[in-house]
């Protein structure tokens, strides 16, 4: 019987160890979660975003308090390198600027029904 040297067998021992772990990321619940990467990519959107809408870092961090400062400066300066090589412009944000109508009656002299002459409200 053929037996293999104490080093070939160590070897081959390495080797499919190597090759049995290779594949450790594809096994549920070994990788990374993959709901911190979507929260990770969605602040890289907000930060994109707010350079297109030609607002500061300071403002956007501002108004996405849960987002991380982190992702959202990189998605911020990838806007920017991007909008520079392709020479766009912003478009200025609207946040703010939306004005309310003015209301002359009170919201107590709103109706929502018709009334009938003759009727009155008051319930007994």
């Amino acid at each position: 019987m053929y037996r293999l040297p104490y080093s070939s067998s160590l070897r081959m021992l390495a080797l499919s160890s190597v090759l049995l772990l290779a594949a450790c990321d594809k096994i549920p619940g070994l990788g990374p979660d993959p709901r911190i990467a979507q929260r990770e990519e969605e602040a890289k959107a907000i930060g994109g975003a707010c350079r297109h809408a030609l607002r500061g870092l300071e403002d956007c961090y501002t108004l996405n308090p849960k987002a991380a400062k982190a992702a959202v400066f990189a998605g911020w300066k990838e806007m920017d390198a991007y909008m520079r090589e392709n020479k766009l412009e912003g478009t200025p944000s609207v946040l703010g600027k939306a004005e309310k109508p003015d209301r002359t009656e009170k919201s107590s002299d709103i109706e929502t029904e018709t009334r009938e002459p003759g009727t009155s409200r008051s319930r007994s």
